[in-house]
């Protein structure tokens, strides 16, 4: 016999399938509590949430550059969209912010201009919002 067998014959403990399964099945309930909490927070956030996505730009003159992009949206919320034109260093020279109302559409496309300080080498959008 190993030591631990003479302990448990010695003081009268018995290792119980019933209790280990007791152990077991409370693992398993937790951890599918888990696993549908992350699942869900998961679907929840991205429920919610807007891509948009950048298809071109156009240099109108020094003082305005025009963005076409798409966006995906939940259906029947209004969207917010933050625009914005850059220089050849990467400086911004120019921002905007672009309300849409709610629509029954899932995906849209839109152009917008943007009015910038001095001459823009592109135009894109810096991110989009449910608000």
């Amino acid at each position: 016999m190993t030591t631990q067998a003479q302990l448990d014959d010695r003081y009268g403990r018995t290792r119980s399938p019933r209790r280990r399964l007791l152990g077991w099945t409370i693992v398993a309930v937790l951890a599918l509590g888990a696993i549908g909490y992350l699942g869900w927070t998961t679907v929840a956030g991205s429920a919610g949430s807007v891509t948009a996505t950048d298809t071109g730009f156009t240099v109108n003159d020094d003082r305005s550059v025009s963005a076409t992009f798409q966006i995906t949206a939940p259906v029947g919320r209004a969207v917010a969209c933050a625009l914005e034109a850059r220089d050849e260093e990467h400086g911004t020279v120019g921002w905007r912010v672009v309300q849409y109302p709610a629509s029954d559409e899932h995906s849209r496309a839109f152009t917008e201009t943007i009015p910038t300080l001095s001459l823009a080498t592109t135009g894109f959008v810096n991110a989009c919002w449910v608000p």
